[in-house]
């Protein structure tokens, strides 16, 4: 299981927003894709911020009521972004996600570029994907 990477169950091509964006033009990417959240990034791909649905309600609720765009993604969004490496194991990824609470990680290369992301639904993919290999060696035996 320790062999598991994270790079093997990663969505390669997530969607990503920038800094200098409405929230409403944020919203619509979001909705979109159907992600909860999505990583925010500078002009060179590194990851500077995080935006979920939860960060962008608020901002929703005050432009519904004034009836204009109050707000940018640079305003919501939160500037520690838990992130993973690629070769980081799917087991490292499971117990963080055990301590502390986001669905899904931008991955990062060691220059903090986004390379993927990763949510809590592709790691139970690749855990069940594990507990059935184990299941299928163990009846052969």
């Amino acid at each position: 299981m320790n062999s598991l990477k994270v790079s093997d169950f990663m969505q390669r091509q997530p969607l990503s927003l920038t800094a200098d964006m409405s929230v409403a033009a944020a919203v619509e990417k979001l909705l979109k894709s159907s992600q909860i959240g999505a990583p925010v990034v500078d002009d060179k791909g590194q990851v500077v911020g995080w935006v979920s649905e939860q960060d962008v309600l608020a901002s929703l609720l005050e432009s519904s009521y004034y009836c204009e765009q109050v707000a940018n993604v640079n305003d919501v969004m939160r500037t520690e972004v838990l992130a993973m490496k690629a070769e980081d194991t799917i087991i490292e990824l499971a117990q963080k996600m055990l301590d502390v609470r986001p669905k899904m990680y931008p991955v990062t290369d060691e220059e903090g570029h986004l390379i993927g992301l990763i949510t809590r639904r592709d790691v139970l993919k690749a855990m069940d994907k594990q507990q059935q290999t184990c299941y299928a060696n163990a009846a052969n035996i």
